[in-house]
């Protein structure tokens, strides 16, 4: 039994590595200063964002591998603060900086060793711990999630059907207020939320419930059996 990354989500990972390059090399220089679709945050925070996550996640392997622990981040002042600079840079900085990131990753991913996987790394020094082996999955829902946040024509409905269901189920760690169901008709599942018994029901296509259940969107094509839909806070 092995304890690596599944294949499908490595697939899906360098599938959406390479739309998401495909994307921000298209942009238009004056498009990395506009607003994206999260508060505060221009296009090129958000591809700052994206960058450094991956050089981070690439760093915390490459110490797994070497067998010197290594958090994610020094701080979560300083994991914004890099944000906050890289942001604005140049737009071919950033460009670089994200094409080399990915390929930095990637290849942290090959080189980490079988026996590895389930080693645990920190996200900032003394806080909660996720395994190697959760990276790969972190990484594909960084990448596949903000791609749509930088507002540039790439939206959830260009998901596909196995990354949609993959947001879906992992929200069930979220903390919701109120418990509800959702279903998804174009996979024919369903999904329960909260500690109790269900007493909603949302219906929708499942691109359009994943992105509405990580906060984002007004839940457009999305139905409630209660004629509202329940409160989702953001992710």
């Amino acid at each position: 039994m092995t304890s690596s990354p599944a294949a499908t989500q490595l697939e899906l990972l360098a599938a959406a590595n390479q739309r998401l390059i495909r994307t921000v090399d298209a942009l238009d220089d004056a498009v990395f200063g506009a607003p994206s679709l999260l508060p505060d945050w221009t296009v090129g925070h958000v591809v700052a964002h994206l960058a450094l996550n991956g050089e981070a996640l690439a760093g915390a392997l490459e110490g797994v591998t070497s067998g010197t622990a290594r958090a994610m981040y020094a701080s979560q002042e300083d994991r914004d603060g890099d944000i906050a600079e890289l942001g604005v840079a140049s737009p071919g900085d950033l460009r670089s900086r994200l094409m080399a990131s990915t390929e930095l990753f990637d290849r942290e991913v090959r080189d980490l060793p079988e026996d590895r996987w389930t080693t645990t790394i920190e996200r900032t020094p003394g806080r909660p711990a996720f395994s190697a082996r959760s990276t790969v999955l972190m990484r594909l829902r960084e990448v596949e999630i903000h791609h749509a946040d930088l507002g540039v024509g790439y939206t959830s409905a260009d998901w596909s059907p196995e990354f949609s269901a993959i947001v879906i189920e992992t929200m069930d760690k979220r903390d919701f207020p109120t418990s509800f169901r959702v279903l998804a008709r174009d996979l024919a599942q369903s999904w329960s939320y909260g500690d109790d018994d269900p007493t909603t029901t949302v219906t929708g296509d499942s691109h359009a419930l994943a992105w509405w259940l990580t906060g984002r969107g007004d839940g457009a094509g999305l139905t409630s059996d209660r004629g509202e839909l329940p409160a989702v806070p953001a992710w």
